[in-house]
């Protein structure tokens, strides 16, 4: 074993866990009905560019796609499966290509107002933990990408949240 190898185990390119988060007007199943159509995270995610379903299937667990992602220069072809499905609460994804890891969308009911003015509306929670190759620079592109990555996935919740408004 080399010195590159010791290193690396040592020092693990991945990144803490990233969680941002918004309130949705919207009830879960309302949000749900949007978001279960994995091709039109397209239309709310600034950077996902193109989603291509890579099974058969094109909703639900083992569903597997390539999403082409762009962030500023730097382009990459995220091979993404779905681990988790649970209509109106969950979907949790696994990255599977240079960027390995995983993530999941949670959706909450949140109670607002009393009376007739009370209605439910959606805490959306989108958690990541990923880890980066060492052509991305490891560990030190871990915590580079860490503000970057909050502030499009922060922009992208305020897309999807003007789908409600």
């Amino acid at each position: 074993r080399g010195w590159a190898t010791r290193t690396v185990r040592r020092y693990p390119a991945t990144m803490p866990r990233l969680r941002v988060s918004t309130t949705l007007d919207a009830t879960p199943d309302e949000v749900w009905q949007d978001i279960r159509d994995i091709a039109s995270h397209v239309e709310w995610m600034q950077d996902a560019v193109d989603i291509t379903f890579t099974s058969e299937r094109e909703s639900g667990v083992g569903t597997t796609f390539d999403c082409d992602t762009r962030i500023g220069p730097f382009r990459l072809t995220d091979h993404m499966e779905i681990t988790s499905w649970v209509p109106g609460r969950e979907m949790g994804v696994r990255h599977v290509g240079m960027v390995t890891g995983s993530g999941v969308f949670t959706l909450t009911p949140v109670r607002t107002g009393r009376g007739r003015r009370a209605r439910t509306r959606t805490k959306f929670v989108w958690t990541e933990r990923l880890r980066f190759p060492w052509y991305f620079a490891g560990p030190i592109g871990a915590v580079c990408a860490r503000p970057v990555l909050r502030h499009v996935w922060r922009t992208n919740l305020r897309n999807l949240a003007a789908r409600f408004s």
